[in-house]
């Protein structure tokens, strides 16, 4: 199955959004389990460190360049009640 029309529409939001070609961006893939017990690598013991992408699994795409975060700043405005 040729993936041209998921593609599409991913370069269509990503367009809506202003998001650039050069931008760096970074892809992750959310809603997964890692098993951290030792099994015998079996389907109900896998080996540790086996990853299960679940069916609910989504992928995140982040704009490394824009990201609004910005570091909280104290309101010179509020005073200190008690001393």
């Amino acid at each position: 199955m040729y993936p041209g029309n998921m593609l599409g529409q991913l370069s269509i939001a990503l367009e809506a959004m202003g998001w650039d070609s050069e931008d760096n961006v970074a892809v992750e893939i959310a809603g997964t389990s890692v098993y951290e017990i030792e099994g015998a690598g079996t389907k109900w013991a896998p080996l540790k460190g086996t990853r299960k992408y679940n069916k609910d699994a989504f992928i995140v795409i982040k704009n490394l360049d824009r990201n609004p975060t910005v570091p909280s700043q104290a309101n010179p405005d509020l005073k200190q009640h008690h001393a």
